[in-house]
């Protein structure tokens, strides 16, 4: 069973209907002690990264025992920036930390051309850098869908870049711990491809 957590800041009626697309068995926890019956927990999420303080000590302290135990964690936009230390969208609210670096605002009329518009909204091509389970069949160059301000650094667990101006993290993994910046339950094919390969390591 996948974990599905809700923190009031994902569209999960969107990533749950992709999920049953692909045979997966879901249910969102109620409380903390939930995710004991958890093969895997996805933490989605759109909008402000101060919306993660919703995921408290409880949570973070039970998402972190499971994954101790090596069920795999995948974060989704906002919850793949949570992933990290930090973002400067909310300086003062600490991310998980179990992926190094923080988040910061795309800047593409500073580094890139001037016409590039923040936020970044749209399909856009993923550079794959590394290889991962995570993209696993996924092709070089797919489209994937993207709404986002803010980005992850590019990291020796950055496993896909994706440029708007500058180049960003747009899927990292490190372990069982993986994470996208778009949205593949908006990516079609492709977004359905990464999260069977999730799926598949949390079996």
């Amino acid at each position: 069973m996948i974990a599905l957590i809700d923190y009031g800041a994902g569209n999960l009626t969107s990533v749950k209907k992709a999920l049953a697309t692909i045979g997966a068995d879901v249910f969102v926890p109620t409380t903390p002690e939930d995710l004991t019956r958890a093969s895997g927990v996805i933490v989605p999420g759109v909008g402000h990264f101060d919306a993660t303080r919703a995921i408290d000590a409880g949570w973070t302290a039970a998402i972190l025992e499971r994954l101790g135990e090596g069920r795999p964690l995948f974060g989704i936009c906002l919850g793949m920036q949570w992933l990290f230390e930090g973002s400067d969208e909310a300086p003062d609210c600490p991310g998980l930390g179990v992926l190094g670096g923080r988040c910061y605002r795309l800047s593409p009329g500073e580094r890139g051309p001037g016409n590039l518009k923040v936020p970044h909204v749209g399909w856009n091509a993923l550079h794959l850098t590394n290889s991962a389970s995570i993209i696993e069949a996924v092709p070089r160059g797919a489209q994937v869908y993207f709404t986002h301000s803010y980005v992850a650094p590019i990291t020796g667990d950055t496993v896909a870049e994706t440029e708007h101006g500058e180049r960003f993290a747009s899927i990292v993994q490190r372990g069982q711990v993986a994470g996208v910046q778009f949205h593949p339950e908006k990516s079609g094919e492709v977004g359905l491809t990464i999260l069977r390969n999730f799926i598949e390591v949390a079996r």
